[in-house]
């Protein structure tokens, strides 16, 4: 019997699409998936050639319907805090300097919403369904909602939605701040893939000082914010690929990015 491998991983014109290729079990966070999905994270990191991550699921009913529940189910906290130690995968894709899009096909809930709250944008159908039904099971979102989702939609948002338990349509995400742009699903692939090409057509260096640029105004105060801001713009006046950038103006002409 021929066994499927959990990531389907596919390039072109630096964009990486991760798909997690678990649809019978509506491709559910298990151990497997965690680990591959991170050092597919850090292969992508590695590879010059590649600009913009996507992460999506596979088949048209979930992008990650949750953690599998079966798996811990039996542990102990302790067996549990061990299997949460940092870098986890959602530190990965957080962490990870080239932008990161969730493509949101489906079921997108729990562990599923906290993979795609890691990643930088959040492009999903009309047929997704999102939220953080952890109390629905006695416990709470342990993959970084807690936080991530308050800096998104706003502290009263993020408890409505994790207190309650209840889930969003893509519609009703996308008013709820949850999604960054909502598309029919059969547009979904096409305008991802549209949207990360208009990044990976940029130098790979600039977009991970513009990243880190952006990532401060999420973690400091507005002066210090400002000043982090200088700080980089003078880092990315520095590069080659500044240079390349101005003389391909000046002369009319693509700059071809050297990725320094």
């Amino acid at each position: 019997m021929t066994v499927e491998p959990v990531l389907l991983i596919e390039s072109s014109n630096g964009v990486r699409i991760v798909t997690i290729n678990r649809p019978e079990k509506r491709n559910a966070l298990n151990a497997e998936v965690r680990e591959r999905l991170a050092a597919a994270v850090d292969d992508a990191v590695a590879d010059p050639d590649t600009r913009v991550l996507v992460v999506t699921g596979a088949g048209e009913k979930a992008f990650v319907a949750g953690a599998d529940v079966g798996e811990f189910a039996g542990r102990s906290p302790l067996e549990q805090r061990r299997a949460m130690e940092s870098p986890t995968v959602f530190d990965k894709i957080w962490n990870a300097p080239l932008p990161t899009i969730a493509m949101i096909n489906g079921w997108c809930l729990g562990g599923g919403c906290e993979l795609a709250l890691a990643c930088d944008i959040r492009i999903g159908a009309d047929t997704a369904i999102m939220g953080q039904p952890e109390v629905r099971l006695g416990i709470i979102p342990g993959g970084g909602a807690t936080q991530r989702l308050p800096r998104l939609v706003g502290y009263g948002k993020a408890l409505q939605l994790i207190l309650s338990g209840e889930t969003l349509d893509g519609v009703a995400a996308y008013e709820f701040g949850l999604l960054d742009e909502v598309v029919p699903a059969g547009e979904l692939r096409e305008r991802t893939l549209e949207i990360a090409r208009t990044m990976a057509d940029k130098s790979q260096v600039t977009l991970a000082i513009a990243k880190r640029a952006v990532r401060a105004a999420l973690e400091m105060p507005l002066s210090a914010g400002l000043q982090h801001e200088r700080d980089l713009f003078a880092l990315a006046f520095s590069t080659e690929d500044k240079a390349e950038g101005v003389a391909a103006f000046l002369e009319k002409r693509t700059p071809e990015w050297r990725g320094r």
